[in-house]
């Protein structure tokens, strides 16, 4: 299970502007902010920004400058692949050490959405047993009862992000990602797709 929320996309009119730099050619921008406030390329801009995606990486440092913020609720799983990505990357995460007491827990606290039925009956049963360790520790603050939450999570529990990356990473990420055996990527590729000319300007497509 992955959630993608509060998707931003920012500074696309200025790196646009960047990329005309090196020719001077800003008397050809065309591009403009429609009644949503969202910015729109207009042809000639669109058509740099293509040429310059596909003469690859030294040319498209524009798509640098393209940054995008998102809040990502993933199983502790998948964030260990994600934590591979350190470049132009940044997080903000709920704390699993100071919070993970702070309300009962639950099935859907869990990625459980491929498990089969005998798994996820035992699965049940790990959940019950870590809120009687709850309870206990919110009785107790006994250390113990801590470590015996902490140690016994499994990497299913979902943990929620507030991300900062920009298209570059982005392109790497896709291109890394878009065949993996887990779920979760081909969503969060599917979500790439998705992002204001991502299938431009990531994707590279016609």
């Amino acid at each position: 299970m992955i959630k993608l929320e509060k998707t931003s996309v920012m500074n696309l009119e200025n790196a646009m502007r960047g990329a005309r730099n090196p020719m001077n050619s800003w008397a050809r921008m065309d591009s403009y902010y429609d009644e949503n406030h969202r910015y729109i390329l207009g042809p000639n801009d669109l058509d740099l920004a293509k040429r310059l995606r596909r003469a690859g990486s030294d040319h498209r440092k524009f798509i640098r400058q393209i940054f995008v913020s998102v809040d990502i609720t993933a199983p502790m799983y998948w964030w260990k692949e994600y934590d591979t990505y350190k470049i132009a990357t940044v997080a903000n995460s709920t704390s699993t050490m100071h919070k993970i007491h702070s309300k009962p827990f639950e099935r859907a606290d869990f990625s459980c959405d491929h498990m089969t039925e005998d798994t996820l009956a035992f699965m049940d049963t790990v959940i019950a047993r870590l809120e009687q360790i709850r309870l206990k520790y919110i009785e107790t603050k006994d250390k113990a009862d801590w470590y015996d939450m902490i140690q016994l999570l499994p990497s299913s529990y979902n943990q929620m992000r507030t991300c900062s990356m920009n298209y570059e990473t982005l392109v790497n990420i896709y291109y890394a990602r878009r065949n993996h055996k887990l779920a979760e990527w081909h969503t969060f590729c599917e979500w790439i797709e998705s992002l204001p000319y991502g299938r431009e300007l990531i994707i590279c497509e016609e």
